[in-house]
């Protein structure tokens, strides 16, 4: 086909006849091809390099080319230095394997401007199966692009505030713990000062009762401690895992008692509560505990006093309960002398809005507390 630099732009509209495509002159689809206002191309993989053959109105105003700067070249001409490599590619793969393809590719215009061109890109082929042409479309979607890129921008340096933002807020969080580590080390080493003061005081005292009440206040003291030693090794410091803090404190009390015949029966699910219960829920646990040492168990005539005493935690229903059971005299030969302890049991359980019921089990006694708690986290705070 011999097109010609003379050609009238007035002949684009016969254009496609000379295609001699199967359906002939006068197809109307070849027609709206003519005029449409969206931009395309036919080019002839059959000649050499796959020309261009046909290009309507619209693909000249976009690409600001004239019909015989166009006809009978590959349509690469569009591309420049900045049109990306992978894209080009896909499209030359397209086309040697016959199939569609559409992209967004950066072209150029002949004045050198570029535009985005959203490019479509099908083969065409006859009832026998034969390749006889390739249609294609162009539409200029540049402002789609920008503000695509404007919102890639804005979403990077969103991303990048929240990154920097995220940073400062973990900075002043780790600040945070270190600091209140730092105050629970201090409490703790303050309340084993204040331990070893009651210590040197009671040698001095001659009272069997006052001695006896201070001791009692130690081992307050010591559980309180405790619970600053737990808090202190603790990764998270807005937790605290109570059921460790029972374990240790059973530990610590039975080996302060000496009396190696009392057992432990211990049945703990892994409960966290909020830092800020942690003390009132230790004191009474060692107010529990230490009233049973005390109290529960009758020394035998060899001097023993063997016995048990059981701790279980659970949280059914979001609550949080406490059972200290022992198997020793029952409520009714306990000792009465622990009237302190029992009014600081019902005080600090009004603080944490908790029950309270002591029930005689028969033998021994079996203390209960139930709490509203938060639900479980999963993950160790220790």
């Amino acid at each position: 086909m011999d097109w010609k630099r003379t050609r009238e732009p007035a002949d684009a509209w016969h254009m496609t006849d000379d295609l001699h495509v199967e359906h002939g002159k006068g197809d109307p689809f070849a027609a709206a091809i003519r005029a449409t206002r969206m931009s395309m191309i036919i080019t002839d993989p059959r000649q050499a390099d796959n020309p261009i053959v046909f290009v309507n109105d619209a693909f000249l105003r976009l690409s600001g080319y004239e019909r015989h700067e166009v006809l009978g070249k590959n349509c690469r001409f569009l591309q420049g230095s900045k049109t990306d490599k992978a894209t080009v590619d896909l499209l030359r793969e397209a086309i040697a394997e016959k199939v569609d393809v559409s992209v967004d590719i950066l072209n150029y215009r002949k004045d050198g401007s570029t535009f985005w061109n959203a490019l479509f890109i099908s083969p065409v082929s006859n009832d026998r199966g034969e390749l006889l042409f390739f249609f294609a479309s162009q539409l200029d979607v540049s402002d789609r692009k920008r503000s695509e890129h404007r919102m890639t921008a804005d979403k990077e340096r969103f991303e990048k505030a929240v990154k920097e933002r995220t940073r400062e807020l973990e900075a002043a969080l780790e600040a945070q713990t270190t600091l209140l580590h730092e105050v629970d080390h201090r409490v703790k080493n303050n309340l084993q000062m204040i331990s070893s003061l009651i210590v040197m005081q009671s040698r001095t005292i001659k009272d069997a009762a006052t001695k006896k009440s201070l001791t009692t206040m130690l081992e307050r003291i010591e559980a309180l401690s405790t619970v600053h030693r737990r808090l202190y090794q603790s990764k998270d410091v807005s937790r605290f895992d109570v059921a460790e803090f029972a374990r240790d404190l059973v530990t610590d009390l039975l080996t302060a008692s000496g009396r190696a015949e009392i057992k432990s029966t211990l049945d703990l699910e892994p409960i966290v509560i909020s830092a800020e219960k942690a003390t009132p829920v230790a004191l009474m646990v060692n107010e529990l505990v230490t009233n049973a040492l005390k109290h529960a168990f009758k020394e035998k005539p060899d001097g023993t006093t063997a016995g048990r005493i059981g701790i279980k935690m659970s949280q059914p229903d979001g609550h949080f309960n406490i059972e200290v059971s022992d198997d020793g005299v029952g409520m009714a030969d306990a000792s009465g002398d622990a009237s302190f302890g029992m009014r600081l049991i019902k005080s600090l359980a009004r603080q944490l809005h908790a029950d309270i019921e002591w029930r005689d089990a028969g033998p021994g006694t079996k203390v209960v507390i139930s709490m509203p708690n938060e639900p479980q986290q999963k993950g160790n705070v220790s």
